[in-house]
């Protein structure tokens, strides 16, 4: 489901080329990202009929940041040769640019293309930021789709830059969320 919420994102299409490509890539990104990195630390939620995903950290995670680039080497097969380099460079840059103060990170938040529009990931981003806004804690995400900028301020994220990767990589943007207070 990950890889066909993804087939359309700028970021895959910079880092794999063609359909084939893509789709073996983004299947070892998201196996990789899954089971290696977010079940064993982090929260893995999944709509009841599998049409979603939202991939989460939570803020006492800790973060091995070269270690999660190493464990994402399954992946580099599928990478566009002439662009190896700037995928690193684009990863590297993305990590650098990571808040250091404790919060919770949205790492992936995918839907069934067939479903999009219908309130499944929106379903998914309230079932966390309920919990995130219990530990009066603020998040994080980076949006590699422009269109989704306005979906995450709804939900109280505000764009705090634009990441303009190298070599003619995709603009992403940066956006936090601070806690809400719970209504009385």
């Amino acid at each position: 489901m990950l890889v066909r919420a993804f087939d359309d994102d700028p970021v895959a299409n910079f880092l794999f080329d063609g359909p084939g490509r893509r789709t073996r890539g983004l299947r070892s990104f998201f196996t990789t990202q899954v089971a290696r990195q977010y079940l064993p630390g982090g929260q893995v939620h999944t709509a009841d009929d599998h049409s979603g995903a939202a991939v989460w950290a939570p803020a006492d995670r800790v973060r091995h940041p070269v270690l999660e680039i190493v464990q994402l080497l399954p992946t580099a097969p599928y990478l566009v040769s002439p662009r190896f380099h700037r995928a690193l460079q684009l990863v590297f840059l993305v990590d650098s640019l990571h808040p250091k103060e404790p919060h919770w990170y949205l790492a992936t938040l995918g839907t069934e293309p067939d479903r999009q529009g219908q309130g499944v990931g929106s379903a998914l981003m309230e079932h966390v930021l309920a919990r995130v806004d219990g530990e009066a804690m603020p998040a994080y995400l980076e949006s590699s789709k422009e269109r989704n900028v306005p979906f995450y301020a709804r939900f109280g994220f505000e764009v705090i830059d634009e990441v303009h990767g190298p070599g003619g990589a995709p603009t992403m943007w940066r956006m936090w969320r601070e806690p809400r207070q719970p209504d009385s």
